[in-house]
């Protein structure tokens, strides 16, 4: 079944150590782009990631967000800088003799002095995080892929509705299309007989004439390529691999045959017809887009 290229997919894990959630969502590309958003702690796993994304996405723009908190006890720890605590008392007393200013210098009021102390995770190998990141990530990768399906089948059965549809014109053309010689025939006939004062006319000019305007008007080849055509398609929304390149092509080939049988055919029933097929086609273009 065919994929589409837009979903979405959450994935949460928590354990001992750390707490992980993924988010991704994929829209519409022409090639397979992944895009990561997550911390730089986690930047030594980015190529691990992307091909697990990578074993089930042959197409789309996918963006990854993930957030990761570190739990357990001693995953902060309290940093002093005593060098620049030092530069402070000193400056501080430097001050006071100069502008006679007499006090002592409290640690209470150190401890405010931008710098001195901050927070500071403890370091981990994210090498060890990577059971928990990848078991998130694969809850995420299979909600999004869940939701491609989903929207694929939808995709799948417009277009099956409306290739149908265009099968059933192309019928009409290729029934139309004898008649059509026959009635030129008849409108031949009648100019003839109109333009001859003597109402005699020669029927090996007439015969001529009809093969001349049947061979220029000949729709065959176009038409058995369009059924062709038509039937790989239908053919495509049943395969498992990605198939929207395929897909574009068959419709940029159906647009060929179809614009070919436009200009071979000067009549109205036809003319009319070949509309209703090129607006079919343009819509089943639109959504072979989202295809993957």
């Amino acid at each position: 079944m065919i994929k589409s290229m837009t979903g979405f997919g959450r994935g949460e894990i928590e354990n001992d150590i750390l707490k992980v959630g993924i988010e991704m969502k994929s829209v519409n590309h022409r090639y397979c782009e992944i895009v990561l958003r997550m911390p730089r702690s986690l930047n030594v796993l980015e190529d691990r990631i992307k091909r697990v994304i990578q074993q089930k996405v042959a197409r789309g723009r996918v963006d990854v967000y993930i957030n990761m908190e570190l739990c357990g006890p001693g995953r902060v720890t309290v940093k002093v800088d005593e060098t620049l605590a030092a530069s402070y008392l000193q400056t501080c007393r430097e001050l006071q003799a100069r502008l006679g200013v007499s006090g002592e210098i409290t640690i209470s009021e150190l401890m405010h002095l931008s710098g001195v102390f901050s927070l500071e995770e403890a370091g981990e190998d994210a090498q060890q995080w990577w059971p928990a990141l990848e078991a998130a990530l694969q809850a995420a990768l299979d909600g999004l892929m869940a939701m491609r399906v989903r929207e694929g089948r939808q995709l799948a059965a417009d277009i099956s509705e409306r290739a149908a549809r265009i099968t059933a014109h192309v019928k009409e053309i290729e029934q139309r299309s004898p008649v059509v010689v026959e009635e030129y025939r008849d409108r031949l006939r009648q100019r003839l007989k109109e333009l001859l004062d003597s109402g005699a006319m020669d029927p090996a000019r007439l015969d001529t004439e009809v093969v001349i305007f049947a061979e220029r008007s000949n729709i065959a080849e176009e038409v058995t390529r369009l059924k062709s055509h038509l039937e790989q398609l239908a053919g495509c929304l049943g395969i498992e691999a990605p198939v929207g390149r395929k897909l574009d092509f068959l419709l940029q080939e159906m647009n060929r045959e179809i614009n070919t049988i436009a200009s071979k055919s000067s009549d109205l029933a036809i003319s009319r017809t070949v509309v209703e097929v090129k607006s079919e086609l343009e819509k089943i273009r639109e959504q072979v887009q989202n295809i993957e």
